[in-house]
């Protein structure tokens, strides 16, 4: 079993940066693939980027490529997504995901634990 709590957003203004932390509880964390997955007022998750168990391989919506990173560091259980030249658009509630298995997914609803999620306001 995997506990995720998010941390790092708030207001910023366009052009900005956030860097939003992911803390992992649970044995699993480190065979993991994990994603971030974010969701806009009136719309659906919409995933965001995701990485391996290893960090060797990531990949990113094409809305936000160039301008976000995933990362991981399993030996503090924690995973990243440094946000810059953030836009208006990029306003929602980003939540951290794991999966048990090595690769991610596009797909929200394949991910099997969930954080609490963590607002991320761009101001125009």
């Amino acid at each position: 079993q995997v506990q995720l709590v998010e941390s790092g957003g708030g207001l910023v203004q366009a052009g900005g940066s956030l860097r939003l932390s992911c803390a992992a509880s649970g044995r699993a964390f480190s065979r993991s693939a994990m994603g971030w997955v974010r969701q806009a007022p009136g719309k659906e998750r919409g995933f965001v980027a995701g990485i391996t168990w290893n960090g060797g391989t990531t990949d990113y919506t094409d809305s936000v490529k160039g301008r976000f990173t995933i990362s991981r560091d399993n030996a503090k259980n924690t995973v990243y997504l440094q946000m810059d030249s953030l836009k208006p658009e990029d306003t929602a509630v980003y939540y951290c995901a794991a999966r048990l298995s090595s690769f991610f997914t596009r797909e929200y609803g394949t991910y099997d634990y969930w954080g609490q999620g963590t607002q991320v306001t761009v101001s125009s």
